[in-house]
């Protein structure tokens, strides 16, 4: 050679123990919250599996305490509840029902499990004869959500959750203000110390489709681009961010995960709260497919893309393959 190579990486990178030690970005079990759906019903073996998600169930009382107890045995730390109840209504009242299924499950997991991380999804959608996330005015068919009057019943439901013993609320509505209304009736009501892990930047994303088969939330008529944000906007981002942190969030989420990666790092770099990834059904269900197809291989991909958000300064990953990940790292 006519020049010394002054830069060899590859030193680094010789054997599995080098690169091990070496490594800048590790998933841990504690990194991870599981996202389980319970669905009121008078079967206590009901065990739906969710047709979009391989592996993934809509499951009774019985049947989710059964699923986390083995996923706890594995080293499960966060679970995060979506509720199906048996009843909807135009005001999403079972979703701040103190006997609804959500708060039936909360009291279940934390009676059995005292040590897990219990967070509550915070929405009107899974309750909602419409679908919409917020209250709409009767017969309009145009999916218009009435902002305001929806931060009073959205409240009702986290405090609903929290006296139910929940450790964490996450509202995902993206109404405007939410966030200030939830950590009001939260001290109001002598909650002054439960966390708000906002879902502080949710794009009305293509990526949500099997997802709203499994908690049937799919909307009746109209959309969620009134509310939720334009997938182009990352300025925009930041501002949702920075309004959530001023109203008292305490974690911010981005949601989907893999396709706003920049999205994820922004916040991190900008801000001082924990960042949370959501890795949706869709980016779930994709790996899964092609997985299933022999495309790829599913548990290096699972890992590789768990990866990327904690390198792209994620604190929490709420993810379907936490259970696959538990598995696979006690082989």
């Amino acid at each position: 050679m006519d020049h010394p190579i002054f830069f060899r990486g590859r030193r680094l990178r010789k054997t599995s123990a080098l690169r091990d030690i070496l490594r800048e970005n590790i998933v841990q079990p504690e990194d991870l919250v599981m996202p389980y759906f319970v669905v009121e019903t008078d079967d206590p073996d009901f065990k739906k599996p969710i047709g979009a998600m391989p592996g993934q169930f809509q499951l009774s009382l019985d049947q989710l305490e059964k699923q986390v107890a083995g996923a706890v045995a594995l080293g499960l730390r966060s679970v995060i509840l979506f509720g199906i109840p048996q009843t909807k209504d135009a005001r999403g009242t079972e979703a701040y029902n103190m006997d609804g299924i959500v708060q039936q499950a909360v009291r279940r997991l934390k009676e059995k499990f005292p040590q897990l991380i219990v967070i509550t999804d915070v929405c009107l959608c899974e309750f909602t004869d419409h679908g919409h996330c917020g209250l709409i005015s009767p017969g309009d068919t145009s999916g218009t959500v009435h902002n305001d009057p929806t931060l009073a019943l959205l409240a009702r439901a986290a405090v609903s959750h929290a006296k139910a013993g929940a450790d964490m609320v996450a509202p995902s509505d993206m109404m405007d203000g939410r966030v200030a209304a939830i950590r009001q009736a939260l001290d109001d009501n002598g909650f002054p110390e439960l966390p708000i892990m906002s879902y502080a930047v949710k794009f009305a994303s293509s990526f949500y489709g099997p997802f709203r088969e499994a908690a049937e939330s799919t909307p009746q008529f109209g959309d969620r681009k009134t509310y939720q944000m334009d997938p182009a906007n990352a300025r925009e981002a930041m501002r949702e961010a920075m309004a959530d942190i001023e109203e008292g969030a305490d974690i911010l989420m981005v949601k989907p995960g893999m396709p706003y990666l920049d999205i994820i790092h922004a916040l991190r770099e900008a801000f001082d709260l924990p960042v949370a990834a959501y890795q949706v059904s869709g980016e779930y269900s994709m790996i899964k497919a092609a997985a299933a197809n022999g495309w790829i291989d599913g548990n290096a991909v699972m890992l590789e893309s768990l990866t990327a958000f904690k390198r792209a300064g994620a604190k929490l990953i709420l993810t379907y393959f936490t259970e696959d990940f538990l598995r696979l790292r006690n082989q």
